[in-house]
């Protein structure tokens, strides 16, 4: 299941990189949940062909993420945030001064 989860993020920030006949069976797959045959059906092609297809999608967008790390980044920038915001929002010292690193990470993972 963790692998699903994973495979529909990619797909929601590399799926354009995708070719439409990939990205459709990988839309169908992931967000509907039809299963190999399903998919197979509404394509008109075979079920080792989904499966082909799916497979090397993955493979696509593994790699971007490997290459550019968008979802790595967008998922830090998102923890780095709600850090800053719970720490901004114990209005204490110590709280500002975690915040401020914070903001100096989110700064310098810019670089």
């Amino acid at each position: 299941m963790e692998k699903r989860v994973e495979l529909n993020r990619l797909l929601d920030f590399y799926g354009g990189l995708l070719t439409d006949h990939r990205r459709e069976i990988m839309r169908m797959y992931l967000e509907e949940d039809l299963s190999l045959q399903e998919v197979a059906d509404n394509m008109n092609i075979t079920r080792q062909g989904v499966h082909d297809a799916i497979a090397k999608a993955q493979k696509q967008l593994e790699e971007y993420e490997a290459k550019l790390g968008l979802m790595k980044r967008y998922q830090f920038l998102q923890r780095a945030l709600t850090e800053c915001e719970t720490a901004l929002q114990e209005k204490t010292e110590d709280a500002f001064e975690k915040a401020l690193k914070l903001i100096k990470e989110i700064r310098n993972s810019e670089r």
